[in-house]
């Protein structure tokens, strides 16, 4: 089993070089063979020069630096692309996450596709970080149906051919155990150990939080309905179109029967409005639907992935 330890850097010249240490010393213990990638997200201060040191020493260590700051989804995804080992292990670079847990990771994915850290006692300030994780991560939870103690931990390990299969987009990182399931994998958590952070500037904010629940939408619309969008439209559209026929019904009825005004009734223009909207969501999932069907035939897209054979010619 061949390791590959992803850590997407931005900012952390003061933190470097001893994460470097540490992860050497653990995963030396470990007697696999294994790399380190770090991915610069954009730095503006001395890190790339210290991770160019640092590589210029260990020959373990590759360095991606990106243009500019592109965001931790993207640093995960680069580094997702150069890895090479059997086995990827993704952590923060503040020093929060401990090198000391890979172990437990490691040990969990031989009988998983997916181990996650859970960070059950937080160092971060209550308020402006634990409360709206612990609000996301049971929202997350509810919404995707895998449920998970601690989506936002960045100290994960997944088997290459889960990671490898997955394209990521936004914020969609942390919800990597939620897209993973489509494919079945066996996800599982350990507790891991959360330090303070003791150097630098953290770059998390509650201002993320709306950006997760954007992207909580776009996972969970993806999960159900990304094949078959006329199903999430359809209906909705079906309702809003028959709310409207009955209300246009019942303005039509006193208007014949009982020679009532409706010209000047909000109703009408509300009867009429929710037949229109109803007809565009069923028209926008068919259109969806030919979406779906273009791109999955121009990419060769599956719709399924096979876990494994068994037959004459695999013996």
């Amino acid at each position: 089993m061949t390791i590959s330890v992803v850590v997407p850097v931005y900012n952390e010249e003061e933190n470097i070089r001893l994460l470097h240490e540490r992860l050497k010393e653990v995963l030396g213990r470990l007697n696999k063979e294994y790399e380190i990638l770090f991915v610069d997200d954009g730095s503006a201060d001395r890190t790339l020069s210290i991770l160019e040191e640092i590589h210029a020493k260990d020959e373990r260590v590759t360095v991606l630096s990106l243009r500019r700051n592109f965001g931790q989804t993207a640093a995960f995804a680069a580094g997702f692309d150069f890895a090479r080992g059997d086995i990827i292990v993704t952590m923060d670079g503040d020093l929060q996450n401990d090198p000391a847990d890979i172990p437990k990771l490691l040990e969990l994915i031989k009988d998983n596709d997916l181990v996650s850290g859970w960070r059950k006692k937080r160092k971060d300030p209550f308020f402006t970080r634990r409360l709206p994780s612990v609000i996301a991560n049971w929202l997350i939870s509810k919404v995707t149906g895998v449920k998970l103690h601690d989506y936002g931990c960045s100290l994960k390990a997944y088997r290459r051919d889960v990671i490898k299969n997955l394209k990521l987009y936004g914020e969609m990182h942390r919800f990597i155990p939620a897209v993973a399931s489509w494919y079945g994998v066996r996800v599982a958590e350990v507790e891991t150990v959360h330090h303070r952070r003791m150097r630098g500037k953290s770059k998390y904010g509650i201002s993320r939080t709306i950006k997760v629940v954007l992207d909580l939408i776009t996972v969970k619309f993806l999960q159900s309905f990304s094949t078959k969008p006329i199903q999430f439209f359809g209906p909705v559209g079906i309702i809003c179109s028959f709310i409207g026929f009955l209300i246009s019904l019942s303005l039509t009825i006193d208007k014949l029967f009982f020679g009532r005004d409706i010209g000047s009734r909000p109703l009408l223009l509300l009867g009429v409005l929710m037949i229109i909207v109803g007809i565009q969501l069923i028209g926008m999932g068919l259109l969806g639907e030919m979406i779906v069907r273009v791109y999955h035939e121009s990419q060769r897209k599956p719709i399924y992935v096979i876990k494994k054979i068994l037959g004459p010619e695999n013996k």
